[in-house]
């Protein structure tokens, strides 16, 4: 049987780094460089119905300056009561110090991230479904959390990414698999401005 490439020995080995060592967006499969890196959206149509729609990691970072930031799960306790809304309160800060786009990167399908973001009035943070986990992965944010069922997650970060390469990644302390805390002080939009200056 073949071994999965999210094995919890395999996932924290992951070479996307430049020349300078900065980690960078994947925009192709470390491990298949025939196939892009794709984020799976569901969007209403013309008519408002809801379809599929995919997009690429290199249509949403390349020559944009992004805020992002990742959490364990939806509807989620600390994501849902404190980071999400944070961010949202946070929005035209970010804009007005130059930024495109905030964006909210969690390892759930769109059909979680949709019905998380109306549940939460969530209007100017972006959802980002990372629902196959590849993004996480290869960014080297992802960590095992068997220990509560969630199996594979995104670690608790914010970074600001200019252009597919990450300028500031603030991430929790602890990053551990099956880690048996949840911090949340590193992360907060208000440290993650402040790196704007």
């Amino acid at each position: 049987m073949a071994i999965s490439e999210f094995a919890d020995l395999s996932i924290d080995n992951v070479p996307l780094r430049n020349s300078e060592n900065s980690r960078v967006v994947p925009y192709v499969h470390p491990r298949d460089p025939g196939a892009k890196v794709e984020f799976v959206f569901r969007e209403q149509d013309e008519n408002g119905d809801f379809q599929f729609v995919t997009r690429t990691a290199e249509e949403i970072f390349k020559g944009r300056r992004l805020a992002i930031f990742g959490l364990p799960g939806a509807f989620t306790p600390t994501c849902s009561d404190i980071q999400l809304p944070a961010y949202e309160v946070a929005y035209d800060d970010f804009i007005a110090r130059g930024i495109d786009e905030v964006y909210c990167v969690s390892v759930n399908d769109a059909f979680v991230m949709n019905a998380w973001f109306e549940k939460q009035g969530i209007t100017k943070v972006k959802a980002l479904p990372d629902g196959n986990g590849i993004f996480t992965w290869c960014c080297d944010l992802m960590v095992s959390k068997n220990n509560l069922g969630f199996g594979n997650r995104s670690w608790r970060y914010a970074a600001i990414v200019d252009d597919g390469v990450f300028e500031q990644c603030l991430e929790e302390a602890g990053k551990t698999n099956n880690c048996g805390t949840d911090p949340y002080e590193n992360s907060t939009p208000e440290r993650l401005l402040a790196t704007l200056g």
